[in-house]
């Protein structure tokens, strides 16, 4: 039964970290991005306090890092 828990919200975690990432890099996709068009976010950088989508990332990449290890030791 936990096994099964910790199963889907692995799932469910990687799902939301996999759309949070395409949604992030959607600025700088594309022949423009190659080229310097999204070059204002990348030369001074991006003000960290106001971007959550950077923390939510960070949250849920840390989510899936332990849940990836329980699953690792209930098996």
């Amino acid at each position: 039964m936990l096994r099964a828990l910790i199963v889907v919200l692995f799932v469910l975690d990687s799902l939301a970290l996999t759309g949070l990432i395409l949604f992030q890099m959607s600025r700088h996709a594309g022949l423009g991005g190659a080229f310097g068009a999204g070059g204002r976010y990348t030369v001074f950088g991006r003000d960290e306090t106001k971007d959550p989508k950077r923390t939510a990332t960070a949250w849920l990449g840390g989510a899936f890092l332990v849940l990836g290890l329980l699953l690792s030791i209930i098996r």
